[in-house]
């Protein structure tokens, strides 16, 4: 098929789902589990088609990991994927008291507050994601010799995989974008992990937006 960027070898791509009212508000959503927005199902459809041209292929990924939250299985659904599993592993960063918060909120009582450097009490630290970040880059590796991995989660504990699959801590994750529906290949050069693309938005048709 034709498309616009080369064939590689099996490859890691990050899926973020589609928007979500909390997204659209700058809410952090961990646990909450809430439904894409009209827009974030027409986010999640088109980057059916993203996928699609990064892969260069239109058989099924080895794998499919999915968030167990709706807006992530959701928008696998939507951009045509077959869930292999969902787990807890691909959940959000868990934000203990401050889910449902915006930043400007948590900044009302915690001065210069980002998740990247302070904590979010009864939720998880910056240590405790990247240990689950480095299980699920350990499962989605271990797949690779069978073809294309997918994992359709979200997007500070996504960002923390990008950074995690180059040897850095979840809290590095501050240095890599990733928008609703957009998408992130990880691979590597000659045995040495890179970051293919990043943040490849949905290829939604001509009009639409």
């Amino acid at each position: 098929m034709a498309t616009l960027y080369p064939r590689r070898m099996s490859a890691i791509y990050l899926l973020r789902h589609g928007r979500t009212e909390w997204s659209e508000n700058g809410r952090h959503t961990g646990r909450t589990d809430i439904p894409l927005t009209g827009d974030g199902e027409r986010l999640a459809t088109a980057a059916a088609a993203t996928l699609r041209a990064l892969r260069g292929t239109d058989a099924a990924p080895a794998l499919v990991l999915s968030s167990p939250r709706q807006r992530a299985w959701r928008t696998a659904k939507l951009a045509g994927l077959a869930v292999t599993g969902t787990t807890e592993d691909v959940a959000e960063w868990d934000y203990g008291s401050y889910e449902g918060l915006t930043t400007p909120q948590i900044r009302e009582n915690v001065p210069g507050w980002t998740v990247w450097t302070h904590p979010c009490p009864g939720g998880e630290t910056a240590a405790q994601v990247t240990e689950r970040a480095g299980r699920v880059l350990a499962t989605a590796r271990a797949a690779l010799d069978r073809g294309d991995v997918v994992i359709v989660g979200h997007g500070h504990f996504s960002r923390a995989l990008t950074a995690g699959w180059i040897g850095l801590d979840a809290t590095k994750g501050v240095h890599f974008g990733l928008e609703p529906a957009g998408v992130t290949v990880l691979g590597d050069e000659r045995g040495e992990p890179q970051i293919e693309y990043l943040n490849v938005p949905p290829a939604e048709p001509l009009g639409t937006t």
